[in-house]
C-alpha cells in the first residue's frame, strides 16, 4: 500500500512543509534504477531517494546523504538552482509532481514496477528517469487528475462493485471489507462498511507495517500481523522501504546461493555416478581386452558397416550390446582395444582419483548445503557468503582445496583432515552436532569424522577403522597400539585464538586400534 493514493494523499501533505522554499541543489544516481534528489536552503537540507526497479519501487528520505566519489551519474541537471514552489497530489492516481520555478515540474508516477520520475519545462518533457517507458513523454501532469463518481447512487448502479466505484482502493481495503464479511452484507449496510474504512484511509491516525499473506506491506489499515507502528508516513516509509529491501534482499540471495550449490552438486554428482559406472565396467564388467575378444571371436557375426551389434558374452554368459563405428572394421576396434588395454591401469587409476576428487567435492557441496539450511537471517547469511566463496564463485582458479580425505565403508563417509589449518576447516565448516568427531590421543594428528546418519547408529566396525585411520594420521603411526578418543561433534569446542587445529573436547570416549590404513588396497 505504500503506493496506494490514499497513503499517497498523507505523504504529500508531509512532504509540502519539508520542500516548499527549497532549491533544488543536486540530482544524481550511485546504482541502476534510481534517482537522489536533493534539496537545500541555508542550515536545511531534505533528500528523496527513489529507488525504481522492476522488482519493486518506493521513495525514501535520508536525514543525509554521502555521496561516492566515483561511479555516480548527474540526472536532472536543469533542476539545480530552482525553487520548489508546491507539491501536489493528482486527484484519484498514484502519482504527485513537485512545482519548481522557472516553469519546470518534476513528476514522480508510482505505477508498481512501471514507475518512473519525468521532468518538464513548461509542459514540454526534458527528461525521463526511465528511458524505457517512452510512452511517459506524452504523459501531462496537469491533466491527470482522474475524477471518480463516489457517491451512495453510483454505488447503488455498481451493485457495490469496489472495483467500479473506488478502483484506488487496491489489495489490502479489499481485504480489510472481506475480514468484516463484505460480501455479506446488504448494499446498505455494505456502503456504511465503505464510509467508515474511508475515514480511516483519510485521516489515517497511525501507519502500520504488517504482514499480510506472507508478504511484507505498509498499510493505513490494521490488519494481518502488526510489526511495527509509526505516526508519520515519511517515517513509515523509511522504514517499511529498509525492512523491505533488507528481507527480500536476503531472499533473493539465500535462494540463489542455493540454486548454485544445488546445481553445482547435480554436476558433481553425475560426473562421480559416471566415473563409478565407467570405473567398475574397466575393473571388472567390461575390460577393453574382453570386449576385443568378444569381437575376434565373432567377426564372421558382424555385418559390414554396422555401429551396434548384440553378440553373445562369454565372460558374463550372457547377451551384451556393443557400439561400433561405422568406419572401422570389428577386426581394427578389436586391435585398438588391445593396444588400450596395455594402458587400462593408467585410466584406472586416473578414475579412481578423479572419483575420490568428486566425492570430496561432493561432500563439500552438501556440508554447504546443510550449512546454508541453518542460516536464519542477514548477518548470518552475510557470514555463509563469505565462508563459502570459493563453492559459489564461477572462476575456476578461484576453487579451493578439499580440506580432507573421504573414506567410505558399509554406507558410512569417513573424512579425515589433511593439516592443522585444514582440521580446523573440517571440524567448523564440514562436521554436524550428531557426526562422531575422533583424535589420537595426546598427540597431533589429524581430525577423522565419520558422517551420521539419520535413524542408523554408525555400526562399531565403522567406528574401529575410522579410529585405525586416526591413528595412521597422527604422530603415533609407528606405534603397535594408540588411544583414540571419540565424542559427537556438539562435545567438540574450539576455543578463540587457539592455534590451528586445537580444540577442547568433552564427555571423549576411548578405543585402542593398530594404526594402519584399513583402506590402504583402495583410492584415497
Amino acid at each position: 500500500m505504500h503506493q496506494n493514493y490514499y497513503f499517497l494523499r498523507q505523504l504529500t501533505q508531509a512532504l509540502r512543509p519539508k520542500l516548499t522554499g527549497l532549491q533544488a541543489a543536486t540530482a544524481f544516481s550511485q546504482n541502476k534504477d534510481e534517482l537522489v534528489l536533493g534539496f537545500a536552503q541555508p542550515n536545511k537540507e531534505f533528500y528523496i531517494r527513489a529507488l525504481l526497479t522492476s522488482h519493486f519501487a518506493s521513495l525514501s528520505f535520508p536525514s543525509d546523504f554521502r555521496r561516492a566519489r566515483a561511479n555516480t551519474v548527474e540526472l536532472m541537471q536543469p533542476l539545480q538552482g530552482h525553487t520548489v514552489e508546491a507539491v501536489v497530489q493528482h486527484l484519484n492516481e498514484r502519482s504527485f509532481y513537485l512545482k519548481l520555478s522557472g516553469g519546470l515540474l518534476l513528476l514522480f508516477k508510482l505505477f508498481g514496477n512501471r514507475s518512473n520520475i519525468i521532468l518538464y519545462q513548461d509542459s514540454v518533457p526534458l527528461k525521463l528517469l526511465h528511458n524505457k517507458f517512452s510512452s511517459d513523454a506524452e504523459l501531462d501532469p496537469l491533466q491527470m487528475d482522474r475524477p471518480l463518481a463516489q457517491n451512495y447512487e453510483a454505488f447503488v448502479a455498481a451493485q457495490g462493485n469496489i472495483r467500479k466505484v473506488y478502483p484506488t482502493f487496491g489489495e489490502i481495503p479489499a481485504a480489510y471489507l472481506e475480514e468484516r464479511n463484505y460480501s455479506q452484507l446488504s448494499l446498505e449496510a455494505k456502503w456504511e462498511l465503505v464510509q467508515d474504512m474511508l475515514e480511516m484511509l483519510e485521516a489515517p491516525g497511525e501507519y502500520y507495517i504488517i504482514r499480510l499473506a506472507g508478504k511484507l506491506r505498509l498499510s493505513l489499515l490494521a490488519i494481518g500481523e502488526i510489526l511495527h507502528t509509526y505516526a508519520d508516513p515519511l517515517e513509515a516509509l523509511n522504514n517499511y522501504t529498509r525492512f523491505y529491501l533488507s528481507e527480500t534482499g536476503f531472499e533473493r540471495q539465500y535462494e540463489q546461493a542455493k540454486q548454485q550449490l544445488e546445481r553445482k552438486r547435480h554436476v558433481t554428482q553425475a560426473v562421480l555416478e559416471k566415473s563409478e559406472q565407467k570405473l567398475q565396467e574397466l575393473r571388472h564388467d567390461r575390460s577393453y581386452s574382453q570386449t576385443a575378444d568378444v569381437l575376434m571371436a565373432n567377426l564372421s557375426n558382424i555385418p559390414p558397416r554396422a555401429t551396434e551389434v548384440e553378440l553373445y558374452d562369454f565372460y558374463t554368459d550372457q547377451q551384451r550390446l556393443y557400439q561400433l563405428k561405422q568406419n572401422e572394421t570389428p577386426q581394427k576396434q578389436a586391435e585398438r582395444l588391445y593396444r588400450k588395454a596395455k594402458n587400462q591401469h593408467v585410466e584406472v587409476k586416473q578414475l579412481e582419483q578423479k572419483t575420490e576428487r568428486k566425492l570430496e567435492e561432493l561432500i563439500v557441496l552438501e556440508d554447504a548445503l546443510q550449512a546454508l539450511a541453518e542460516v536464519q537471517d542477514n548477518k548470518q547469511l552475510k557470514n555463509f557468503l563469505r565462508d563459502y566463496s570459493h563453492l559459489l564463485s564461477t572462476k575456476q582458479q578461484e576453487q579451493q582445496e578439499i580440506p580432507f580425505r573421504v573414506f567410505e565403508t558399509e554406507g558410512y563417509k569417513i573424512l579425515v583432515g589433511k593439516s592443522a589449518k585444514n582440521n580446523d576447516v573440517l571440524t567448523q565448516r564440514h562436521t554436524y552436532k550428531e557426526d562422531i568427531w575422533m583424535h589420537a590421543k595426546d598427540v597431533s594428528g589429524s581430525h577423522v569424522v565419520v558422517k551420521h546418519q539419520a535413524g542408523k547408529t554408525i555400526p562399531t566396525t565403522v567406528l574401529e577403522k575410522a579410529a585405525q585411520l586416526a591413528a595412521y594420521y597422527s604422530k603415533r603411526k609407528n606405534d603397535s597400539l594408540c588411544p583414540v578418543m571419540y565424542t559427537p561433534k556438539k562435545w567438540v569446542r574450539k576455543p578463540k585464538g587457539s592455534a590451528p587445529g586445537a580444540v577442547v573436547v568433552e564427555r571423549e570416549k576411548v578405543l585402542l586400534v593398530k594404526p594402519e590404513n584399513p583402506f590402504a588396497s583402495l583410492p584415497g
